[in-house]
C-alpha cells in the first residue's frame, strides 16, 4: 500500500525501525493513553496484553488492517480496523490510539481517522463502519461524530473506570453517509 497523507498527518505501514518506539508507548504502564483507551481494564492484564503485542509486531509483517499514525517523520499513533462477523458482510470496526499526548486536540486524530475511513472504504466491501469507546472519552466521541459517525448503541453504566460506572457508545457510520471527511 502506498502512504496516505493529509496535511502532516500520514497513515503508513509498520516499519522494524519503529517497532522500538512502538514497544517504549505501549508497554509503559504510565502512558497517558492508558487512561483512554479501554481504561476499565485492569492494568496488569493490559500491560500483558501490550507485551505479547509487541512480541508479535517483532515477528510479523505489515498487516494491512493496521497502519502507523505518523505526523512528519515522528509515529505518534495507530489505526486497525477488523471485520465483524460474519465474513463478507459488509461491517468493519475501527480504532485508532494516539500514543503521544503532545498531539492530542489538535486534529491529528480527526486527519488521522478520516484517512482511515477512506482507506476502510477504498480496500474493502465496507457497508457499515463503527467504533466503540466508554462514555468518559468525550473526545473520541467528538471525534467520530465529527467525521459524521452517529450513535448507534449505548449500554449504560457498562464500564467501570475508577471506581465510577460509564456508558459503553459505539458510533456508526453509512458508506452513503461518508462526506470524504469534510467536517
Amino acid at each position: 500500500m502506498t502512504d496516505l497523507c493529509a496535511p502532516d498527518v500520514t497513515l503508513r505501514d509498520r516499519r522494524p525501525e519503529d517497532v522500538p518506539a512502538l514497544a517504549r508507548w505501549l508497554t509503559d504502564p504510565a502512558a497517558e493513553w492508558r487512561a483512554w483507551d479501554a481504561p476499565y481494564t485492569p492494568a496488569a492484564q493490559t500491560t500483558e496484553t501490550m507485551r505479547a503485542y509487541v512480541k508479535y509486531l517483532r515477528q510479523t509483517s505489515p498487516d494491512p488492517d493496521e497502519r502507523l499514525v505518523v505526523v512528519g517523520e515522528q509515529v505518534v499513533g495507530m489505526v486497525n480496523r477488523s471485520e465483524e462477523e460474519p465474513a463478507g458482510g459488509g461491517w468493519w470496526d475501527l480504532g485508532i490510539l494516539l500514543l503521544d499526548p503532545a498531539y492530542w486536540g489538535g486534529g491529528v486524530g480527526t486527519r488521522a481517522l478520516a484517512l482511515w475511513v477512506q482507506d476502510t472504504l477504498d480496500w474493502t466491501d465496507a457497508h457499515t463502519l463503527t467504533v466503540t469507546t466508554w462514555g468518559g472519552n468525550e473526545r473520541m466521541i467528538r471525534l467520530a461524530r465529527r467525521l459524521g459517525f452517529t450513535e448507534c448503541m449505548r449500554v449504560r453504566e457498562a464500564r467501570v473506570v475508577a471506581g465510577v460506572r460509564h456508558d459503553s457508545v459505539r458510533l456508526d457510520l453509512l458508506r452513503r453517509e461518508w462526506a470524504g471527511g469534510r467536517a
